[in-house]
């Protein structure tokens, strides 16, 4: 079966990112419409997929990962404004028949995606 999941890994412990909140939008026509919003578990993912068949369909989303929020909560000293407060990752999912994995590689300063299996 289809479906959208997602991972946070926290690169300055080296571990996953617990706690980490995360939303979902579909965007369409410059609207974004959230659909999702959860936190992620002790494994940094969340519990269950975000979209699964028949939900997921092709079209432009946006998964927001509350990073600034994270890391305060953890006792990390950040400047005000932080440097990275959340990360908006924008995809496409061209193919509703195909898993789609969206994982984020976080620290204060930087990050990475990919699309994953």
């Amino acid at each position: 079966m289809s479906k959208l999941s997602t991972h946070v890994l926290d690169l300055v412990a080296g571990r996953p990112a617990a706690g980490v909140r995360v939303e979902l939008f579909r965007v369409e026509g410059g609207a974004q419409r959230r659909l999702v919003e959860t936190r992620t578990n002790a494994d940094g993912r969340t519990d269950s997929p975000l979209l699964q068949a028949p939900a997921l369909e092709a079209g432009h989303y946006l998964l927001r990962f509350h990073v600034a929020e994270h890391f305060r909560g953890l006792g990390h000293s950040l400047p005000e404004p932080p440097f990275l407060d959340q990360v908006d990752v924008h995809f496409g999912i061209a193919d509703a028949g195909t898993s789609y994995h969206v994982p984020l590689l976080v620290t204060p300063w930087s990050y990475s995606t990919y699309r994953g299996s």
